[in-house]
C-alpha cells in the first residue's frame, strides 16, 4: 500500500518526529522514501536535509533528499504528484491553548492539496517510542462513501503492525439536529441516529479485508471530535485514520470539519485519506 513515501520537514522539533514515524513506517513497508524541505537558504536547506539523512542512516533506511523551490504547500504536494507518493509526512504543531492545536499554515495546506493521504504527526520528542510499536488502530466513519475510502488504510495498518482494528461512529446529535433542536429531540430520532451508526461500522468492515484482524466495533454518542480523542485516549489508539474532502474543502463539509478539529485536538498521529 505504501510503496513511495514523501517525508517533508522544516528541520523543527515536530517535523524530525514525524521524519521518525516515515522512516519506520517506511522500514515496516520497505518503502521508497524521499526526504524534501522548501527553504531560501541553500546552506539552512542542506542542513534540514543532512540531519534527516543522518536519521535515516541510523535507522538503516536508504533515502533521497531534494531541496524544492516555490511555496512549501504548493511545491510540497507538487512533488507528491510528480513522485506518485504513497503517503505524505508531515508534522503538525503543539498546542496553542488548553485544547486548540496548531496545524501549521504549511501542514494545512499540505493537506488541502496532496493527491496522497497526509499523516500528520504531532509534536512529541523524537526519542519516544513511534511507528513500530502500533498495537491499535481507529478507523472513523459517518457512513459515507468517502468515509469508507479511509476503511483499507486503517485495515492494511493494523495488518502490517498485528494491531486491533477499532472502527468507530459518533453519534453527533447536536449536529444531526442542530443546536436549537439538540436538547428536544426524542428516543425515537436518537435510536435511528445509533441504527444508523452501527450500519455505517458494519459497511466499513464490509468492504476491506479483515481476515485474521481483532475487530473492535464501537458507536458511541458525543460531540464527534471529542469522542474521537476521548476514544483514542482510553483504548490506547496509535493512529487515528479517517477521510475528509480534498482541494480546498478540507473545512467546508460535516467530515471535513470534523477531521479538521480531531487534528486540532488529539494527541495521536491523524493519516488523512481525501477525496480524488
Amino acid at each position: 500500500m505504501f510503496d513511495e513515501l514523501l517525508i517533508a520537514t522544516d528541520g523543527s522539533d515536530c517535523a524530525r518526529t514525524a521524519t521518525k514515524y516515515g522512516l519506520e513506517l517506511a522500514a515496516t513497508y520497505d518503502a521508497d522514501v524521499e526526504v524534501v524541505t522548501v527553504a531560501g537558504d541553500a546552506d539552512a536547506a542542506r542542513a534540514v536535509l543532512d540531519d534527516a539523512a543522518g536519521m535515516a542512516a541510523e535507522a538503516g533506511i536508504a533515502v533521497e533528499t531534494e531541496r524544492l523551490s516555490g511555496k512549501p504547500a504548493e511545491a510540497i504536494a507538487e512533488r507528491a504528484g510528480e513522485h506518485d507518493a504513497d503517503l505524505v509526512v508531515v508534522g503538525r504543531h503543539g498546542r496553542s491553548g488548553v485544547r486548540a492545536r496548531l496545524l501549521g499554515t504549511v501542514t494545512e495546506r499540505v493537506l488541502r492539496r496532496s493527491p496522497a493521504p497526509v499523516l500528520t504527526v504531532p509534536e512529541g520528542p523524537v526519542e519516544r517510542d513511534t511507528g513500530r510499536a502500533y498495537e491499535n488502530v481507529l478507523v472513523t466513519t459517518d457512513g459515507s462513501d468517502l468515509a469508507v475510502r479511509a476503511g483499507p488504510y486503517g485495515a492494511d495498518l493494523a495488518r502490517r503492525f498485528d494491531a486491533t482494528l477499532h472502527v468507530l461512529n459518533v453519534v453527533d446529535i447536536q449536529a444531526e439536529a442542530g443546536v436549537f433542536d439538540a436538547g428536544g429531540v426524542g428516543s425515537e430520532y436518537i435510536e435511528r441516529l445509533t441504527t444508523r451508526g452501527h450500519q455505517a461500522v458494519d459497511e466499513l468492515v464490509a468492504a476491506v479485508d479483515t481476515a485474521d484482524l481483532d475487530v473492535r466495533r464501537a458507536v458511541v454518542r458525543g460531540t464527534a471530535h471529542d469522542t474521537v480523542g476521548g476514544y483514542a485516549d482510553e483504548h490506547g489508539v496509535d493512529v487515528v485514520v479517517m477521510s475528509s474532502e480534498g482541494q480546498s474543502n478540507l473545512a467546508g463539509q460535516q467530515l471535513g470539519t470534523v477531521a479538521g478539529r480531531v487534528l486540532r485536538t488529539v494527541d495521536e498521529p491523524v493519516l488523512v485519506v481525501t477525496e480524488d
